[in-house]
């Protein structure tokens, strides 16, 4: 397959579910090689894998992101998959509700481990393990993080997952200081409401209307919103823009 992504080595954490999946699809659809990373489920993987233009060429990749060992082995055996790695999306993250005036300690203390777990360390980890290799083959390449418009405007229902992409963008740009003289070119993508089942408790009939109405589009984002930033960020053309956050928000939330 051609497209301007032909033969990149892509690696998406999350690829199974609806936002990593949409990005898988545009990736291969562009004629990149792609890695979708799962969790617990590789069914999900398997169906992604299934529908991904250029049967045989991709592949599903499995780690806990909680641990370290097992995110260096995912990047270390996409690096011997495929020759190499030029392409690392951090799109895997938990959102779990847990208001602070309701949570029990002891949940309180479970939750910001899992969620920083994941949403930052595990990706901070993916992100060092692929910029190894990177480094090591002389080539450059990019990373695009998934953040969130929470890590702006707060999440009193889940402040640990404000806080760790909040702390994302902050990875995001430390990283695109310091692997831009390896031309390693690395980005943030910051979406709104999405619809996906992650955000599908969140989107009920009695709230859909009020959460529409924060954007003047009057609608949430669609997979295909972020996915087209992220594959935007990916591109040779916008290196220069290292270091951006992109707001895929609908301008329900203008920062300054």
């Amino acid at each position: 397959m051609s497209g301007r992504f032909t033969d990149r080595r892509v690696l998406v954490t999350g690829g199974s579910g609806g936002i990593g999946g949409e990005i898988c699809r545009r990736f291969a659809t562009e004629g990149a090689r792609v890695f979708v990373h799962y969790s617990s489920g590789r069914n999900r993987a398997e169906q992604c894998l299934a529908g991904l233009p250029g049967s045989g060429r991709h592949e599903a990749v499995q780690a806990d992101l909680l641990d370290a060992q097992q995110v260096a082995d995912m990047i270390d055996s996409v690096v011997d998959a495929a020759g190499g790695i030029d392409i690392l999306v951090n799109n895997a993250g938990i959102y779990e509700r847990h208001p602070p005036v309701e949570a029990r300690y002891e949940e309180w203390q479970e939750i910001w481990r899992r969620t920083l777990g994941i949403n930052l360390i595990g990706a901070a980890n993916a992100c060092h393990r692929a910029a190894h290799h990177m480094i090591r083959a002389g080539t450059g390449g990019r990373i695009v993080n998934i953040s969130s418009r929470g890590a702006f405007r707060g999440e009193p229902d889940n402040p640990a997952y404000g806080a760790s992409k909040a702390a994302l963008n902050s990875l995001s740009q430390s990283l695109a200081l310091a692997l831009a003289p390896h031309r390693i070119f690395v980005y943030a993508v910051a979406p709104g409401f999405v619809e996906t089942a992650m955000a599908r408790p969140y989107l009920t009939p009695e709230k859909i209307d009020a959460i529409r109405e924060q954007s003047p589009l009057h609608r949430v984002a669609k997979v295909q919103d972020v996915a087209y930033w992220v594959l935007a960020m990916a591109d040779d053309e916008a290196e220069f823009a290292t270091g951006a956050i992109v707001d895929v928000n609908g301008a329900s939330y203008l920062r300054t």
